[in-house]
C-alpha cells in the first residue's frame, strides 16, 4: 500500500502544473540538437501551457469543471446524523503558533464545518493524517475546532494520508456508531471526488461545499499570469485527474487488501 501510495503522489507531481510544462519543455531542450522541430514543437508546448495555467481565465473555467453545485441543501442535513470536516493541510513550525497549525484550506473548511455543526447540532467527525512528519492535521483542527469555534469533535480519523482513506477511514468510524448519513465539508472543488469516495465507502452523503465559485464577469485582468490561478489550476487538475484515476485506484487498494 505504500508503494501504491508513493508512485500515484509520484505520478502526480509529474503530470500537474507546473512541472507537466516544464518537463515539456527541457525534453524539447534536450531534443533540438537532435530532432530540432520536434524539439522546438516541445519547448513550445510546454511554455504555451505554463503560460494558460497561470491565466485567471483558464483557472476559473478549470474550477468550475470540478464544481457541480453541491452547496448545502438545509433540508437533506436535517436527516443527517454526523458533520465530517475532511483536513485540507498543515502550515509547518508556524512561530507565532509555537508549531504546526492549519494552512488556509483546512482553515476554511474548519470555519465552514463549525458553522455547519452549530446550525445542525449534529456530533462532528475531523479526518486527516500525518502528511510528513509532526502532528495528524486530525488533530491540529480538532484543537483549533474547539479553542477558537467552540465545537468539540466527537471522533478523529488522524491516519487518512488521502481522499480515498478519508472515506474508508471515517466509514469504518462511523459506522461503528450508527451512522449512515453524513454531511461532508470539503472545498467546491474537491467535493465532487470526495463525495463519491464516501459513497463507494457505503455512507449515504449530504454536500456542504465551501469556497463556491462566484459567477463574476471576466475583465483584463483575467488574462494576465497570476501566482494564485497557476495554484488554482493545479488544484483543479489534480481533481479531474485523481477523479479520472479513482477507480483504477480503487480495484488496486481492494487487490492489495
Amino acid at each position: 500500500m505504500d508503494a501504491l501510495f508513493i508512485a500515484k503522489k509520484i505520478i502526480a507531481v509529474a503530470l500537474l502544473p507546473p512541472n507537466a510544462s516544464l518537463l515539456l519543455a527541457l525534453i524539447g531542450l534536450a531534443l533540438l540538437s537532435r530532432r530540432p522541430r520536434t524539439g522546438r514543437m516541445l519547448v513550445w508546448a510546454g511554455v504555451v501551457s505554463l503560460l494558460a495555467v497561470c491565466l485567471p481565465v483558464v483557472a476559473d473555467a478549470l474550477m468550475r469543471l470540478t464544481d457541480n453545485d453541491l452547496k448545502l441543501d438545509l433540508e437533506r442535513a436535517a436527516r443527517a446524523q454526523a458533520v465530517v470536516i475532511l483536513a485540507g493541510g498543515l502550515r509547518g513550525s508556524a512561530p507565532e503558533y509555537g508549531g504546526d497549525t492549519l494552512n488556509s484550506m483546512s482553515l476554511d473548511r474548519a470555519r465552514y464545518g463549525a458553522k455547519v455543526a452549530r446550525q445542525t447540532g449534529l456530533p462532528v467527525l475531523v479526518s486527516g493524517g500525518v502528511r510528513y512528519n509532526g502532528d495528524p492535521e486530525a488533530r491540529i483542527m480538532s484543537l483549533a475546532l474547539a479553542q477558537e469555534y467552540g465545537v468539540n469533535a466527537r471522533w478523529l480519523d488522524d491516519t487518512a494520508r488521502d481522499t480515498h482513506e478519508n472515506a474508508i477511514h471515517s466509514a469504518a468510524i462511523l459506522r461503528g456508531a450508527g451512522v449512515q448519513r453524513v454531511i461532508l465539508v470539503t472545498h467546491a472543488f474537491h467535493m465532487r471526488r470526495a463525495r463519491r469516495e464516501f459513497l463507494d465507502a457505503g455512507l449515504d452523503v449530504v454536500p456542504a461545499a465551501t469556497n463556491v465559485p462566484n459567477s463574476n464577469s471576466i475583465g483584463w485582468g483575467d488574462f494576465i499570469p497570476d501566482p494564485r490561478a497557476l495554484q488554482d489550476s493545479y488544484l483543479a487538475l489534480h481533481e479531474v485527474m485523481g477523479d479520472v484515476a479513482r477507480p483504477i485506484m480503487s480495484r488496486l487498494t481492494r487487490e492489495h487488501w
